[in-house]
């Protein structure tokens, strides 16, 4: 039989040269259980053969269903291109989305005002369900949309919020073990540069950091926080140099804080690792590119995205309202920043 052009092609043509109903055809195309998978299998041969593309937008307001999830990111947008974890979240997320046969919206709203018109879109219909990037403990976005039916699911575990669905890193187990290297090498002046107060998961790490220390019988005082960046790593090593100067090892909560303090102790002529071991977290490109190669506590970051995107994904599809949650584990990579014997 002598196709027509795919524009021209019509579910009833395809329908037709299957065998089928027009009406069974449709549910082939919307996804419906209910067909038989022989007749899957007529209409998929008869569309391939017919050139035959299926309306999506038809097919969503039939379904009622956008057949696409929404990924927002409330950061400055600075942020999304620096930060070396949101591609890899990205990443993880799209691939499980492509193999679901749905489509990833991004979002990055810079202003609350933007994130208001934000809920109202994603209010009216256009995606089935949201994965909420953000580290800002105070933004009320989830809670709205979910009032509204829609399910959302963070990425990281929000302070203070146990009713809401989350895919995590146990920070508090890979701040222990970055630790704990850190003592088994010998170290027993260890400080650590922590996150921001405000933050869940430079909490956890730092509460790593300090069981790790009591187990140990060892001080857990010297302790600076900064803001997750280069910048402020560099201060805060600065500032506990100028306070300690028996520091023999230094646990950042981040490794591009990390790469801040490995500079500031090469001004101040400490050399790692011999004078001063340092550990990191996150095991970006960054960790490779240090001189020496920082050690650095590894997240599934890609595996993270993964996860989040299946529980939406079927959260969505039964409006299921018992929150999903799960923690997923951290691997420590070891190079030269930590490997000297200690002094």
């Amino acid at each position: 039989m002598e196709a027509a052009s795919g524009s021209s092609i019509t579910l009833a043509q395809v329908a037709r040269l299957a065998g089928v109903s027009r009406a069974t055809a449709s549910r082939v195309f919307s996804g419906n259980p209910a067909v038989s998978l022989e007749a899957c299998s007529a209409v998929e041969r008869a569309a391939a053969e017919l050139g035959y593309v299926p309306n999506r937008a038809a097919r969503s307001i039939a379904s009622g269903r956008s057949e696409s999830v929404g990924v927002v990111i409330p950061e400055p947008r600075s942020s999304l291109f620096l930060d070396p974890l949101f591609p890899r979240l990205l990443r993880g997320i799209g691939e499980e989305l492509s193999a679901s046969g749905l489509q990833m919206v991004l979002f990055a709203p810079p202003s609350p005002s933007d994130v208001q018109r934000l809920e109202q879109y994603l209010a009216g219909g256009h995606v089935d369900a949201v994965i909420l990037l953000t580290f800002h403990e105070s933004d009320t976005l989830s809670v709205r949309l979910q009032a509204r039916g829609i399910p959302v699911i963070y990425g990281g575990r929000p302070s203070g919020r146990f009713n809401v669905s989350f895919v995590d890193v146990d920070n508090h187990a890979g701040g222990r073990s970055a630790t704990e290297h850190l003592i088994a090498q010998g170290r027993r002046r260890i400080a650590h540069i922590a996150g921001p107060l405000r933050s869940r998961l430079a909490s956890d790490r730092a509460q790593g950091f300090r069981e790790a220390m009591w187990n140990s019988a060892l001080r857990s005082d010297l302790v600076a926080h900064g803001e997750m960046d280069r910048d402020s790593g560099e201060v805060a090593m600065s500032r506990l140099l100028a306070e300690s100067h028996d520091i023999d090892a230094v646990f950042a909560a981040s490794d591009a804080m990390a790469a801040g303090a490995m500079w500031a102790m090469q001004v101040l002529g400490r050399r790692v690792p011999d004078d001063v071991a340092i550990i990191g977290f996150d095991d970006s490109p960054l960790a490779a590119a240090t001189q020496p190669p920082l050690s650095s506590v590894r997240q599934p970051i890609e595996d993270m995205g993964r996860e989040m995107t299946r529980l939406v994904v079927s959260m969505s599809g039964t409006r299921m309202q018992t929150p999903q949650q799960m923690i997923l584990g951290s691997e420590l990579q070891v190079r030269q920043s930590t490997l000297a014997a200690a002094s």
